[in-house]
């Protein structure tokens, strides 16, 4: 079996963020998201993996190299345009050949990995093996509709009117069957081949499409707040370690990781939390559910529930939470009159301020 991990996409939903990287290497708990998605296949018995990459090629392959690091095999295809997921099976026909696959969307995130879903699908073999789960607005992603038996009956593209709240979470399974189908089925209002158009070929086809609901936590971290929700669950799993330089009149309380080179001075910090190596936390207070990744100096401030980037600055800034700050990022507190908000920002950023 193989896999084919969509590393493609433009990121808009992440913007200012995606503009200068992109977002499957955006980290959560100073870890890129991609990588819990490489590790959870090699877990799974899968080290054959196919990386289609589009714009952002150079940075996914210089994150991710030849996937020795994760122990596997990784060959990278190249998809000019992102035109649908079942696109991507497409162009990728001639490296999967006539094997087994695994279709793994870079961008999401699956606690507890895909180990028995595998092993199952290997024991069974049906022609198509898709995840679901129940989400409050179906209207955002690709919808199953399932019968009475638990079997599935159809399938739509984000319906305006969607048919049952089960969305498909971003992990399937194919035997080469698919492939005569996404030759068959044409690019959809949107102008991409999607692959709920070729579930439901099979389906119409009566070829056999198993569904698994899942009740664990999944996130598609296209979007910051989905993005810190990530970040929170995985730092919830770690384990606190003291790497790095905590002096006397500081307080570590809960699970609190201080990487290699980190120093935490009269400062306090309240777990789940990490501070990255080499970076420097000074006469601050940081919050539960914070990650702050390489280098970055964080003094006189208190940061909570967020995800700072490396090389970032955050200087007598207050108090700043539920935020996504970017790479050598320096926001700065004003403490000279007049009282007032002074910003620079890029295309496409988000401010909420407090009056």
């Amino acid at each position: 079996m193989k896999a084919l991990v969509l590393a493609g996409g433009t990121g808009s939903r992440l913007r200012p963020i995606t503009l200068t990287a992109a977002k499957q290497l955006v980290p959560v708990a100073n870890k890129p998201v991609l990588f819990y998605g490489l590790e959870s296949l090699v877990a799974a018995g899968v080290d054959e993996i196919g990386i289609v990459v589009g714009d952002t090629a150079e940075e996914i392959r210089a994150a991710v190299g030849d996937g020795s690091r994760f122990g596997a095999r990784v060959t990278y295809l190249r998809q000019e345009r992102p035109l649908g997921l079942a696109h991507a099976v497409l162009i990728a026909r001639d490296w999967l050949g006539d094997d087994d696959f695994v279709m793994y969307l870079g961008d999401n995130f699956i606690v507890g990995g895909i180990t028995e879903l595998v092993a199952d699908f290997r024991a069974h073999r049906p022609d198509a093996r898709i995840l679901l789960t129940k989400v409050p607005d179906p209207r955002m992603f690709g919808v199953a509709e399932l019968g009475p038996d638990g079997g599935v009956r159809g399938l739509q593209e984000k319906p305006a009117a969607p048919r049952s709240d089960l969305a498909l979470v971003g992990v399937y399974l194919f035997t080469p069957a698919v492939h005569e189908a996404v030759r068959a089925i044409e690019p959809s209002d949107r102008g991409e081949l999607e692959i709920t158009d070729a579930l439901q070929w099979l389906l119409d086809r009566r070829l056999t499409v198993q569904a698994t609901t899942i009740t664990g936590y999944w996130k598609d971290t296209g979007n910051v707040l989905d993005m810190l929700e990530v970040n929170r669950s995985v730092l919830e799993t770690l384990d606190g370690a003291v790497e790095g330089d905590v002096d006397a009149d500081s307080e570590l309380i809960g699970r609190v990781r201080v990487e290699s080179g980190a120093q935490v001075v009269r400062s306090r910090i309240v777990g789940p939390a990490v501070i990255g190596a080499g970076s420097v936390v000074r006469d601050s207070c940081i919050g539960p559910s914070t990650s702050v990744a390489e280098n970055c100096v964080i003094e006189g401030s208190e940061v909570e529930f967020s995800i700072v980037l490396g090389g970032s600055r955050i200087d007598r800034a207050g108090r700043i939470e539920g935020s996504l700050i970017g790479r050598t990022v320096h926001v700065t507190g004003a403490p000279r009159a007049p009282r007032a908000h002074r910003l620079v920002l890029g295309d496409h950023s988000r401010v909420h301020i407090t009056t």
